[in-house]
């Protein structure tokens, strides 16, 4: 198999150095590329040497670029960069069949590996998504993204203040909505936006209030945001920072405090109440969270400020005399320590999501509406 990528920047890492710097933009196809949106990339030395050792490559989305990144590695030991030209992707979700299924602007893809173990592109790419699947919603402001048990699509319908599922006919059917939203209306009232599934369930969401005004939410900020248990339907833990990103792992729940820069664990007593305990302070306004073994990687983003301006983010980046920076950072859970980053300087400041993709070197992804999606044909295997 064979296709044409313009997309595609390698880079050979420099082991002599802490850091690689990458000065260069690839342009996703689908993508326009202006002179001034100069985007420089580095990573830390040890990146590809983790990847290659946890045998992994990692996506993240970023609406503002318009863009999903997958990072893998290429056979010169450098770090490879493949960019997709999407409709403002936000939420990105690996499931147990190797799909990834992601919420963007009005639709929600569903993207298949369509190459078999031995196959490659270009002699590189080892993993080909393409969208197979694609719902058109209407715009809902989609967040965070699941499999459901049965195979159907679960997403935070912010727009709605609901968890929803694809429909044959309408634009989304509600699964639940938060106990203090009183209608299922066309307003963002509590900017509902991270979902955590357990055992194939939506169990946890996350929201930035309790407001049940038209945008209510942008008032409390600071200090108002909550975990749903969608169970019980009670609020189990209060008092947070626009928290971001719920995710199970190893029976825990997970969540970025994203207006503090905190990557922490909600524990749970036996009457049900959760209280946020900090584990690790990123410099950053932390969106996307996945897990792989040991490892956390967290995604980072540079404030808006003006819109998020008052948050505790500013007196800990002061505190810690940090600037916040945009990308990816690798988090040894035992240590609390940063191991290995991905850092993007230049025009682009946001990412929403990130997943990790088990198994794959060197991943690609082909937007729906291309040339490459128009000539990329993809056979079933004979016997």
């Amino acid at each position: 198999m064979s296709s044409e990528n313009n997309s595609n920047k390698q880079a050979e890492e420099n082991n002599n150095s802490p850091e690689e710097k990458l000065n260069q933009n690839p342009t996703a196809e689908g993508a326009v590329e202006k002179p001034e949106e100069q985007v420089e990339y580095s990573v830390s030395a040890g990146l590809v040497a983790r990847l290659a050792k946890l045998n992994i490559s990692f996506a993240f989305t970023s609406y503002q670029s318009g863009l999903m990144y997958l990072i893998g590695r290429n056979k010169e030991n450098g770090i490879n960069i493949h960019q997709a030209g999407l409709p403002k992707p936000m939420g990105l979700c690996m499931d147990d069949n190797g799909g990834l299924t992601m919420t963007g602007g009005y639709q929600i893809m569903r993207f298949e590996n369509i190459l078999e173990p031995e196959q490659r592109i270009n002699h590189s790419f080892d993993a080909c998504y393409v969208p197979r699947t694609v719902h058109v919603t209407g715009h809902l402001d989609a967040h965070d993204v699941g499999i459901g048990s049965d195979g159907n699509v679960v997403f935070v319908n912010t727009r709605y203040n609901c968890l929803a599922t694809v429909s044959p006919k309408y634009s989304f059917e509600m699964l639940w909505k938060p106990p203090f939203i009183s209608a299922l209306v066309d307003e963002d009232r509590c900017h509902l936006n991270g979902l955590a599934m357990e055992n194939g369930k939506p169990r946890y969401v996350t929201a930035v209030s309790r407001s049940n005004t038209i945008d209510g939410w942008r008032d409390r900020r600071a200090d108002g945001g909550i975990v749903i248990d969608v169970d019980s339907n009670e609020i189990i833990c209060t008092g947070l920072s626009m928290p971001h990103s719920p995710r199970m792992h190893n029976g825990q729940l997970w969540l970025l405090n994203s207006g503090s820069g905190e990557l922490g664990m909600v524990e749970i007593d036996e009457n049900g109440e959760g209280s946020f305990q900090p584990k690790v302070f990123c410099p950053g306004f932390l969106r996307g969270l996945a897990f792989y073994g040991n490892y956390a990687f967290v995604g980072l983003s540079k404030p808006r400020y003006k819109r998020f301006e008052g948050l505790p983010l500013d007196k800990k980046l002061e505190d810690a005399d940090s600037d916040p920076w945009c990308g990816v950072q690798i988090i040894d859970l035992t240590t609390g320590a940063c191991v290995d980053w991905f850092r993007i300087d230049g025009k682009i400041a946001e990412l929403y999501d990130l997943e990790v993709i088990p198994g794959v070197a060197t991943p690609m992804a082909v937007p729906p509406e291309s040339n490459e999606a128009a000539s990329l044909i993809a056979l079933a295997p004979r016997d």
